[in-house]
């Protein structure tokens, strides 16, 4: 099975500087995706390195493009939390596709990051699902449309 990876950054990606700040860095999925010896073709498409909260509909429609133009059925789309929920509304009218929509709360690079456990979700989602707009986080996959970030909480519900 061919997975297209599209990256977008957030927290999945961040990385902490020097100085103490917190920038999006380079995507981790394929190192991940490594570690986990999958043996899955994946290509990998980086669109973006943005914190969610600053996609705007100019960048879901870019996003919505790749996913419609690649050739592969399978699609992982890596987000920030924070508007996750939104880029997968935006691409739930792609017909023809399994479109998982995955994160982390907490950066992969840390060592208490939901990222790898969020990404190994998506892989299995997107090998077991009809075609459709998911998000894989916290251990639950939702259908577009069906889920909500608990902030104080930390999970999605």
């Amino acid at each position: 099975m061919r997975i297209h990876v599209i990256t977008t950054g957030g927290s999945l990606d961040v990385e902490y500087t020097l100085q103490g700040t917190f920038a999006i860095g380079p995507p981790v999925v394929a190192s991940l995706l490594e570690r986990a010896r999958t043996q899955h073709e994946i290509t990998l498409e980086s669109l973006c390195r943005k914190d969610s909260a600053t996609l705007d509909d100019t960048d879901r429609d870019l996003i919505r493009h790749r996913v419609q133009e690649t050739d592969a059925e399978h699609v992982l789309v890596t987000h920030g939390t924070d508007t996750m929920t939104n880029t997968a509304e935006h691409l739930r009218t792609i017909t023809g596709k399994v479109i998982v929509v995955t994160g982390a709360m907490q950066p992969a690079r840390m060592t208490d990051s939901d990222a790898p456990f969020n990404l190994g979700l998506a892989v299995a989602a997107l090998q077991t699902l009809p075609h459709g707009v998911y998000i894989a986080m916290s251990g639950r996959i939702f259908p577009a449309g069906h889920a909500r970030k608990d902030r104080a909480r930390g999970v999605f519900v």
